[in-house]
């Protein structure tokens, strides 16, 4: 089994204005033996009373609540009784808009409610997911995505031709992508990303990104080609492969099977680079629970590309780096805020 398996059971505090996604909630998360749910709440106010009874190790909010709003409630439990949350919200564009804002307030992983895309079952089982990476989650008062500042002096990109960037991320990654990205300059050479995320809320964070960046941020469309300045951000609930047609690089988005129990997945991204750009291509795997990405990188490590790992110290959760760094993948494993850097130095001429 991949996972360590801990004896520890997870206490979940669910916080949602319906009674009957309380009651699904609580029924379908007690199915797995390492979640306990301690309790759920209403509203805010019920659920500030009882954190403190309770103590419990991770709560997952509904965002789009009456009384307070989810957001406006945790960032006031980040600042006062930091703990790991899971936001659920709705598969709308303003619920990628929250679902963002929930981030940027501290949550450590974002869902959305199980709606026409999956049953409550298949939703439940993401839950479950998210809930463990969550409990491993490194907590911390919240850097707003917005005041990541471009954390390497404009890096000056060495003349690359047809060189590719590749990078997966999940929990913890769209803080970790967003250092990563604002830290490349405007030149870079065309990027691929797949962040663990549902659909809409890839759009809302390319939006979001694409305002914060001297690159430009797109969320990815069928036969979009790969070109230099430019990041093609996997749409949520896709796969996202490269492709080569001559001297030119594209993308293909497909449907299928979830991967490493995602889609989009890492490694079918990585796969795909390793056998189209081979040497050409540097990848990096950022923060992230479970093992997506580390059977992908080292194909393309054995392909001839440049592969870095984000450091244990760096992530939120370090998952999938440690897979990639224990495999033989990442050739390199550094702070979150030498990725970039990194990245462009391994562009030039080994």
């Amino acid at each position: 089994n991949m996972m360590e398996c801990t004896t520890d059971v997870i206490k979940v505090l669910v916080v949602d204005d319906s009674a009957v996604v309380r009651g699904i909630l609580t029924k379908e998360l007690a199915h797995d033996p390492q979640i306990e749910v301690v309790g759920s709440a209403a509203d805010p106010y019920i659920a500030r009373d009882k954190i403190l009874t309770l103590h419990p190790d991770v709560l997952t909010l509904d965002v789009e609540m009456p009384r307070m709003d989810g957001i406006t409630f945790l960032g006031k439990l980040m600042q006062s009784h930091p703990m790991p949350v899971v936001v659920l919200s709705s598969l709308t564009p303003a619920g990628g808009d929250n679902a963002m804002a929930a981030l940027d307030a501290g949550a450590v992983d974002v869902m959305c409610k199980a709606g026409g895309a999956y049953t409550v079952g298949d939703a439940c089982d993401i839950l479950i997911d998210k809930i463990k990476a969550a409990s491993r989650a490194k907590i911390g008062k919240p850097k707003s995505i917005v005041s990541i500042t471009k954390s390497t002096k404009h890096l000056s990109m060495v003349e690359t031709t047809n060189k590719i960037f590749a990078i997966g991320a999940s929990t913890g990654g769209v803080q970790a992508l967003t250092a990563v990205i604002t830290a490349l300059p405007g030149n870079s050479p065309g990027t691929v990303v797949v962040q663990h995320m549902p659909a809409n809320f890839t759009t809302s964070f390319a939006e979001r990104l694409n305002g914060l960046c001297d690159v430009t941020i797109k969320e990815a469309a069928d036969g979009d080609r790969v070109i230099n300045g430019q990041v093609l951000l996997a749409p949520g609930g896709y796969h996202m492969v490269l492709n080569r047609s001559g001297a030119n690089y594209y993308v293909s988005i497909k449907d299928g099977p979830k991967v490493c129990r995602q889609k989009p997945s890492v490694d079918v991204l990585f796969n795909s680079v390793a056998k189209y750009a081979g040497a050409n291509a540097v990848g990096a795997i950022l923060t992230g629970m479970g093992n997506d990405g580390a059977a992908g990188l080292l194909a393309m490590k054995v392909s001839g590309a440049r592969t870095l790992a984000q450091d244990e110290r760096t992530c939120v959760v370090y998952g999938m780096p440690k897979e990639a760094a224990e495999n033989g993948a990442a050739e390199k494993v550094v702070a979150l805020n030498q990725v970039a850097a990194t990245m462009i130095r391994f562009t030039a001429k080994k």
